[in-house]
Formats: C-alpha cells, sequence, structure tokens
C-alpha cells in the first residue's frame, strides 16, 4: 500500500485509536551477527520514508550479543534453534504485519530512500517481488558474485532475487509458501514466485552486503542452474 493511499477508518478517540498500519516488515536472521548487525540496524534507522514500518530479527540461537543489539534498536526479537537461514526467513514472515516483507541479512547496510524507492517500484510497475542492485565487500569471487547479481540475474526469465536484498508482497509470498528449506534457498524461492507472479530488479537503488559467505560451489552452481535454464532469454535480450 502506497504511503500516500488514503485509508478508511473509523474515526476513534486518540486514547483509543488503532495503531497505524505497517506497510512494511523487515525481516533480518541472525546467528552471532554482533560484528555486523549493529551497521545494518543503523542503516534502518536512518531511513528517509513516509512508510510504516516494522524491523523483526530471527535470532539463531546466538551466544554472542546479537540479541542485545536487536532490542538495543527497538528491533522484535523472535527465536528459532538456528537450523537454516530459510527457517528463519520464514518464521520472521510468520509474525509480519507488514504488506510487504523485505529481507536483508545482518551484514547488509541500506541507504535512506531504500524503503521509498524499492515500494514505490513494485506499486508503480505492477510487481510481486524486486530486488535491487548491489555493492560486495570480500575475496575475488565476492566481485564475481556482485558483477552476477548486477548484471546477469536482472535478465533471466525469472530474476534470482537474493534473500539479502528483497521485497516481497506478503500475500504473494505466503501463496509460494516462503523460503525452501533447501540450498541457495533464495534462487529456489525466486524461480516459484517468478512462475506465479511477475519480479524485477529496481536499476538505480543500491545496498552493500559482505561477500563472506560466498562459497566457490554455490556461485558455480547457481551460475550453471541460471545460464541453463536461460540461456535463449539471454541471447535475446543481448540481441
Amino acid at each position: 500500500m502506497s504511503a500516500s493511499t488514503t485509508r478508511s477508518v473509523t474515526e476513534k478517540s486518540p486514547s483509543t485509536a488503532d495503531p497505524p498500519p505497517i506497510d512494511v516488515s523487515i525481516v533480518i536472521p541472525a546467528r552471532n551477527e554482533a560484528a555486523y548487525l549493529r551497521g545494518a540496524l543503523s542503516s534502518i534507522t536512518a531511513l528517509d520514508t513516509a512508510y510504516e514500518y516494522e524491523v523483526i530479527v530471527v535470532d539463531g540461537a546466538s551466544t554472542d550479543g546479537t540479541r542485545a543489539i536487536a532490542r538495543e534498536y527497538g528491533a522484535t526479537v523472535l527465536e528459532e534453534d538456528g537450523s537454516s537461514i530459510a527457517v528463519a526467513r520464514n518464521l520472521g514472515a510468520s509474525r509480519a504485519d507488514g504488506e510487504w516483507l523485505a529481507f536483508i541479512d545482518a551484514d547488509t547496510r541500506v541507504r535512506a530512500d531504500y524503503l521509498t524507492e524499492m515500494l514505490g517500484f513494485v506499486e508503480r510497475e505492477g510487481l510481486a517481488a524486486a530486488s535491487s542492485r548491489c555493492r560486495m565487500t570480500g575475496p575475488l569471487r565476492a566481485k564475481v558474485m556482485e558483477a552476477t547479481i548486477n548484471e546477469l540475474f536482472p535478465r533471466l526469465a525469472s530474476p534470482v532475487l537474493p534473500g539479502f536484498n528483497c521485497v516481497v508482497h506478503h500475500r504473494a509470498f505466503g501463496e509460494v509458501g516462503g523460503f525452501p528449506d533447501v540450498p541457495n534457498e533464495d534462487t529456489a524461492f525466486s524461480r516459484r514466485l517468478g512462475r506465479q507472479y511477475p519480479t524485477a530488479y529496481h536499476p538505480d537503488v543500491l545496498v552493500a552486503s559482505s561477500g563472506r559467505r560466498i562459497a566457490a560451489d554455490g556461485l558455480t552452481g547457481t551460475l550453471w542452474h541460471y545460464l541453463r535454464l536461460d540461456v535463449g532469454r539471454l541471447r535475446s535480450s543481448r540481441a
């Protein structure tokens, strides 16, 4: 729902009025992320937006200060056993009140206009979900993945929406069953969602994220899978 959309509500006195509807729920899975989480939450605190949002941190049995940092920034903290990042994201979504879900990771930082630009984009284009460009730090293979995300993924028949930077309509997320609990869960989710709903990349929004978790096998597998499935589209887009 756009921040400018007029909402029909029953008038009540200030003492009994309902809280404002939540436009966006920002879901952050985190396990022992004390070294990174503060940066992510600081960037969210600096958001310049008219959208109403909430922040949900799903803690995967951390043994460091992750939960304390999340509470310091006013986030809702949910706890799960750390079984997988897909389980954590799905738990956060199940407790979210927002019409839209924004998934980022604990080592992702967004710019002040992130929510305004991303929600404006999906609403304007009639999309169920979107991602955007990124800048990744870390080893050389992280820069390869950055180039892949920025140049290849948007051209796919069903664009890959990385789990560290994804905005999706809550209803559509539920209808496809959320993130499957499999390796490369975000690519599997993107393919499933893209079969039913339009998705795309915002070309002018940039987030920053760490490339510390990228494994060579995972990168190679992802590239091969989507190149094989979408080689025809890639050829036509370059023609």
